[in-house]
């Protein structure tokens, strides 16, 4: 009995330490590039010919930072063991309303915190665009400015309501006119969650595309014999991926495209902006899905092209013309969603590209005579990029106001700023009250331009180099309602 004991408790100190690590545990994890240890996630774990390798999500971090770790980085004494699984109740599962609820959101990366959510009183918000005077400028463009003439429910400063994106991504499994299959990604719309195993890890290290080497921020579902490749070869031109670069080498003898397919809608200088039908070009479309699922989380659109456009916007040099982003629209949207998915490649974000996709949405909305707005909720980036560039242009629209002869203030309504920059009219006002610019004073609204939002919104006009001239659009709005099934 005694020489058992022995060999039972040798048997547990010898024991490999890193065979508690399971999925589902939570531990502090060393951060690739970091002195930071903040709490992760295990996610998978595999054993090859280096050794242990484990796939984690740091708590509370967007999911692009995920990756594999070697047990080293992680530390042991901080080890929580995965809650037993509860089972969801059939009412909350939204059986009958293509509804997913999931049962791990805790450990999803997030946006940005966004502000409090105020329950405004909405007839306030409507009678406000309704043509009353919204905001006025002092004749010299000095700070503050009187606004709405309407008297309010409450005697006392009131927030305005938040528009739907401001709910965050944990929202985006409400989108009940797609269906859903627990088991694989929705073969259709454009942006939901899914939150399974398989598509929180990345399954590819490198892609190439052109001269550029990027490495993936997600999940994309590529053919599964090219996830064990070190690198996935993409051509630059039709974006048809090869296993190596022998293939894509002879793909290229055969490849007769420089360009999107499609129309060339817009051209100025370099930058040329294509439309490509998903019907028309499927195969093109369905790869630029592919290569767009790499870094949008929430996209989910990758076969069902037939209802969307896709604006792909180029560089052009003497090999051809380069994608350098891209963004997709509904045919026919019963929101009025002016973009489905937006996406501008690593290799050439912080350059004003973004902005200049954004702009060129909103373009084609002035020339379909339209407001129009992003499909939401918004990613993070995505948030970020289209809260810039709201500001900037309805800052700049307000500043542009001649000042009137007889030395009043300039006036401007909410209305008037969604015809001049066919922005929708919830997303001018929770873009105003984002930047504390509206208030409710004596029985109306107004706004205040302090010197410090002056010179904020005049360094980032001087930094957008590159703008969208619609001069050089060359492009005539469908009725697609008429053309049957598109």
């Amino acid at each position: 009995m005694a020489d058992e004991k022995e060999v039972e408790e040798s048997s547990v100190q010898s024991a490999d330490p890193y065979d508690l690590v399971v999925e589902g545990c939570r531990l502090p994890v060393n951060m690739s590039n970091s002195d930071e240890w903040p709490l992760a996630e295990i996610l998978s774990r595999k054993t090859t010919d280096s050794g242990l390798s484990i796939y984690v999500h740091y708590i509370d971090y967007n999911k692009r930072l995920d990756e594999w770790v070697t047990p080293e980085r992680l530390r042991l004494e901080g080890l929580q063991f995965p809650k037993k699984d509860v089972k969801t109740p059939v009412k909350e599962r939204g059986l009958g309303l293509g509804l997913a609820v999931n049962s791990c959101n805790s450990s999803r990366a997030s946006s940005p915190a966004p502000p409090e959510l105020v329950n405004g009183n909405s007839t306030a918000t409507t009678t406000s665009s309704s043509g009353t005077p919204l905001a006025t400028l002092p004749q010299q463009m000095q700070p503050s400015a009187p606004v709405v003439k309407q008297k309010a429910t409450v005697g006392r400063k009131r927030k305005l309501p938040f528009s739907d994106f401001e709910k965050g991504e944990e929202n985006q499994d409400g989108s009940s006119q797609y269906s859903h299959s627990e088991n694989q990604p929705r073969q259709t719309g454009s942006m939901v969650s899914t939150d399974d195993v398989l598509t929180r890890i990345k399954n590819i290290d490198l892609i190439e595309l052109g001269k550029h080497r990027i490495k993936p921020w997600y999940f994309s579902p590529y053919p599964h014999e090219l996830t064990s490749k070190q690198v996935i070869y993409l051509c630059e031109f039709c974006l048809k991926y090869s296993k190596s670069f022998t293939c894509l080498t002879r793909h290229k003898t055969k490849c007769s495209l420089r360009h999107p397919p499609g129309n060339e809608i817009y051209r100025k200088n370099t930058i040329s902006f294509f439309e490509i039908d998903g019907r028309k070009n499927k195969a093109y479309s369905q790869n630029l899905c592919l290569l767009a699922k790499l870094f949008l989380d929430h996209k989910t659109l990758y076969y069902d092209t037939d209802p969307f456009l896709f604006y792909v916007m180029t560089e052009y040099d003497s090999k051809g013309f380069h994608i350098v982003g891209y963004f997709s629209k509904e045919k026919e949207s019963s929101e009025d969603y002016n973009v489905a998915c937006i996406l501008t490649l690593p290799p050439y974000q912080r350059k004003g590209y973004g902005k200049l996709l954004i702009e060129f949405s909103y373009v084609l909305s002035q020339f379909e005579g339209k407001t129009g707005s992003p499909e939401k909720p918004l990613s993070d980036l995505g948030l970020l990029s289209y809260r810039s560039y709201w500001s900037q242009t309805i800052l700049e629209t307000i500043l542009k106001l001649p000042s009137p002869s007889d030395g009043e203030r300039p006036q401007i309504t909410i209305s008037e700023i969604c015809e001049a920059t066919s922005i929708r009219k919830e997303d001018v006002i929770s873009t105003l009250q984002h930047l504390n610019l509206i208030n409710y004073y004596k029985g109306q609204y107004i706004l205040t331009l302090s010197k410090e939002t002056l010179d904020t919104q005049q360094k980032a006009m001087l930094k957008r180099t590159i703008r969208i001239d619609p001069k050089s659009l060359h492009w005539t709005p469908k009725d697609w309602s008429k053309r049957g099934k598109w």
